[in-house]
């Protein structure tokens, strides 16, 4: 069950980059545009939920 969520994730990851790519050279209808727009502002909130996580200062865990 977990394979199967985590490929249909996969797919609308890699449908969304299809959409960011044809988005930017400039074609395609509107609804491309629009999953573009998704897409990137998901990326933003990932991106950014990953930075508050990091709290604490650039030590890295290691120590060896």
């Amino acid at each position: 069950m977990a394979v199967i969520v985590l490929s249909g994730v996969l797919l609308l990851v890699v449908l969304g980059c299809v959409c960011v790519f044809r988005d930017a050279r400039g074609g395609g209808p509107r609804w491309v545009h629009v999953v573009a727009v998704v897409t990137l502002a998901v990326g933003e909130v990932v991106r950014s939920s990953g930075r508050r996580g990091r709290r604490g200062g650039g030590g890295g865990g290691d120590d060896d």
